[in-house]
């Protein structure tokens, strides 16, 4: 893969770490940032070689969201015609594309979060699978403050992860939420005392979902996500078709013959993926 100017990744014992690397600028995200991600996100996707990602990143804040600047040059938006505001429509959809990968990988996301978590990376960790966080973290719906609506997933996700109440509050005033109150309404999962505890944490995690059959998390990332925005009848009829699609004997015989021989189970990679367009 070519080189990364906004992150760095490494992939160590299948678990692959992306870490956002542009503390002087906060993080911040802007063509490049998009560009580089969203590649990212694709190669560890087709290859299979990493099973579970954690996502994590430098300095004060985890990111300050959308590069102001790129909104009066990359992506400035014509409103002055009905053809210019139909043409928002498209330029979203791609940027939304990107983060909606994270949500579409085929292993489980965790990020790892410090300080602020502003803006467009609230869009960012909402489409993750887990969200860990330092105990000076805070998540803020930015937009509001600059006069517009957040619109790359924050105001579609939070609603399957927060009280609707608490949603609108923070989205009508742009006030913070702090990494206590995220973790009590169930936004994040751990609070850790240190940036270095954090990651830590969230590696070994990952290590953990690495180490099961990458096709029963595959499933289970499939099925779970099908739930949250599925009836539980169309939900159990889903899983039983997941089910009968994914089912390996050998690999429970596997996890159980390894558990009472107490050393680490082996299981078959995912098959690595080629893109029709590719093919011929």
């Amino acid at each position: 893969m070519d080189k990364l100017t906004c992150f760095s990744l490494t992939i160590h014992d299948h678990v692959a770490h992306l870490v956002l690397n542009k503390p002087e600028s906060l993080n911040t995200m802007h063509p490049t940032f998009w560009r580089e991600l969203d590649r990212v996100l694709r190669h560890l996707n087709e290859t299979g070689d990493a099973r579970a990602l954690v996502i994590s990143s430098t300095g004060k804040h985890f990111s300050a969201g959308m590069a102001l600047e790129t909104f009066a040059s990359a992506i400035a938006m014509d409103d002055q015609s009905a053809e210019g505001r139909a043409a928002i429509y498209d330029a979203l959809t791609d940027i939304q594309a990107t983060f909606s990968l994270l949500e579409s990988l085929r292993m489980p996301v965790i990020a790892a979060i410090q300080g602020g978590c502003i803006g467009g990376a609230v869009d960012m960790v909402t489409a993750c699978c887990i969200r860990y966080a330092t105990q000076n973290a805070f998540f803020c719906i930015q937009e509001i403050n600059i006069g517009m609506v957040a619109d790359v997933g924050t105001l579609q996700r939070l609603p399957k992860l927060l009280p609707m109440g608490l949603i609108k509050e923070l989205a009508y005033t742009g006030r913070r939420l702090s990494a206590e109150s995220a973790c009590q309404h169930g936004l994040v999962t751990q609070v850790f005392e240190s940036h270095e505890a954090m990651v830590a944490g969230a590696l070994q995690c990952a290590k953990e979902m690495a180490a099961k059959p990458p096709v029963a998390i595959w499933g289970t990332k499939q099925a779970l996500n099908y739930a949250r925005d599925h009836s539980v009848e169309d939900s159990l009829r889903q899983m039983g078709w997941l089910q009968g699609a994914i089912w390996s004997n050998a690999h429970v015989r596997e996890a159980i013959v390894a558990a009472k021989e107490k050393r680490p189970a082996q299981f078959p990679p995912l098959a690595p993926l080629k893109a029709f367009k590719s093919l011929g």
